[in-house]
């Protein structure tokens, strides 16, 4: 092999995907999921990455992005990520253009470890040979029956943790808590997003309301750019039940203003927003610094391979969305474990995903 491998050029499309059902959580309501596949040539290989987001991260990979990275050795990825982040200085960095960065980058790195011929869990330094799984759904617009069908899914799959929505209806949460505990039993480990949905006494009243139904896991009980607020809940909450936020972080300043905050029990990033799998490494070194659990948010084909390189790892978010949308979109798919972990396969190289184009290209919106 050569001491460098250029690549050659990128490809991007974005396609919107309807749920199978009217989904809310506390917050925001949506039907429909848009994903941006990127991928990325050299050597007679291709390397595949994507985010959740809108058809602007396709004009941003497409008008911006491809012509910093072209010609660039995809055997030093963090270059390629570096020059990335001085390019876009004018843009403004979080939210659109960081999902961009992170698309390409996942696609670099899948690149890279297929020109390797090695499996991507071992080319981003694996630490552990899978990563835990905990099942997340159980949306506000859901009846009872759609919330125990969903979360008894969970459950047969092996996960041992579920996740539901609260905060939309706050004289619902009390009973749909009820219906979720009796449908699984108390072996099974129950936590809650809200989205940001509560105040700050709100979030104090309802985080007593929830330990007292077992519920060990409050996700955004405010706003996550409340960090007074997320720390406020954490320090004078009941102590059984954790605080979690940062799936919005679009730049390791976010994390670190975060964790110096001590606004989380546990905190969350999520490798399509963040900036990559090579922003990843560097947030979950701030954790490693603090002794502080990380947990990976949602995308559960390419977090998977990133949580095996993550030391303090918690577990990832099975989205119920990306998990649809993800067996739709690509061949080469991981299903849980019966102890509720996907593990990487290490006979393929990269993360093992390829396109299905065809599949996919009646919902091309770019």
């Amino acid at each position: 092999m050569s001491t460098t491998v250029p690549l050659e050029g990128l490809e991007v499309a974005a396609y919107t995907l309807p749920t199978d059902a009217p989904e809310s959580d506390g917050t925001l309501d949506w039907d429909a999921t848009t994903l941006v596949v990127v991928q990325a040539h050299a050597a007679g290989c291709t390397g595949l990455g994507y985010t959740y987001a809108g058809s602007p991260v396709a004009t941003t990979v497409d008008a911006v992005l491809a012509d910093v990275v072209r010609g660039r050795d995809v055997l030093a990825v963090p270059a390629a990520w570096v020059a990335m982040h001085h390019a876009v200085r004018n843009l403004g960095r979080p939210g659109v253009v960081a999902e961009a960065i992170s698309a390409v980058d996942i696609a670099l790195w899948d690149l890279h470890a297929r020109v390797r011929d090695v499996p991507l869990s071992v080319a981003l330094g694996a630490v552990h040979d899978a990563t835990p799984v905990y099942g997340s759904g159980g949306f506000t617009s859901y009846d009872d029956g759609q919330l125990r069908t969903q979360l008894r899914r969970w459950v047969a799959d092996g996960v041992t943790s579920v996740k539901i929505k609260v905060g939309r209806h706050l004289e619902d949460d009390v009973h749909r808590l009820d219906v979720v505990r009796a449908a699984l039993g108390d072996d099974v480990e129950l936590m809650v997003d809200a989205n940001g949905a509560y105040t700050r006494k709100q979030a104090l009243d309802w985080a007593g309301r929830l330990a007292d139904r077992g519920v060990t896991w409050l996700e955004e009980p405010v706003s996550s750019d409340d960090l007074e607020g997320l720390a406020l809940v954490r320090d004078h909450g009941p102590g059984g039940v954790e605080v979690a936020a940062g799936e919005y972080g679009y730049d390791l300043p976010y994390f670190h203003r975060m964790l110096a905050a001590g606004a989380v029990d546990c905190l969350q990033a999520d490798v399509t927003r963040c900036g990559g799998y090579t922003a990843l490494t560097r947030v979950a070194a701030l954790c490693d610094a603090r002794s502080l659990d990380l947990s990976l948010h949602c995308a559960p084909q390419v977090s998977a391979h990133a949580g095996t390189a993550v030391w303090h790892l918690r577990h990832l978010e099975y989205f119920h969305d990306h998990v649809r949308i993800e067996s739709r979109a690509f061949d080469g798919v991981l299903s849980p474990y019966p102890d509720g972990t996907l593990r990487p396969d290490r006979s393929r190289p990269g993360h093992g995903l390829s396109l299905r184009a065809a599949d996919l290209e009646p919902h091309r919106v770019a």
